[in-house]
């Protein structure tokens, strides 16, 4: 190739670049994520009513992103359901569901016997500021309303309390 063609796909490549950065910043979504302010939500939970983050304000909330397939949530579910038994009446524990049906997670957790919060997030709306890529994800908020730990993973109910006991002030 000759050099006039090779400096023409160099600056083609070039530009390229710097308009695909370009919409890439003008376009990016808004989101939260560790030492934000969390991002205010309202969901349908299991009984048909709302929550709102708001609902739990000057609180400690965890906000825990799963879904009833996912092999890891399913292996979480029995120490985040001991975290509620243990800890459910100091620390607030939402667990949201990502497009499954409110029917479905009501037969997976045997019409909540533990009686937990689930939240649906249908759209994903919610997810996405939050910056949600996978699940189980858990987010620790503090009382302030600030984003003080995400974590990506199973995690487990010592895990969970210390977290909260640490942001209880």
């Amino acid at each position: 190739m000759n050099q006039r063609v090779i400096k023409l796909l160099v600056l083609i490549l070039i530009l390229g670049m710097f308009g695909f950065f370009g919409y890439s910043m003008v376009t990016k979504g808004k989101h939260t994520d560790v030492g934000d302010k969390a991002y205010q939500f309202e969901l349908p939970n299991l009984d048909g009513s709302t929550t709102k983050l708001t609902d739990f304000k000057g609180k400690v909330v965890i906000l825990n992103y799963f879904a009833s397939w996912c092999a890891p949530c399913k292996e979480e579910l029995p120490e985040l359901e001991a975290f509620q038994k243990d800890y459910g009446d100091q620390y607030n524990l939402l667990m949201i569901n990502r497009g499954e049906t409110m029917d479905k997670i009501k037969k997976v957790t045997e019409n909540n016997k533990a009686g937990m919060n689930y939240l649906f997030d249908y759209n994903a709306k919610v997810s996405k500021l939050y910056n949600v890529t996978g699940q189980p994800e858990t987010f620790v908020i503090d009382k302030q309303g600030v984003i003080r730990e995400h974590y990506n993973g199973a995690i487990t109910e010592m895990q969970l309390y210390n977290w909260a006991k640490k942001y209880d002030n």
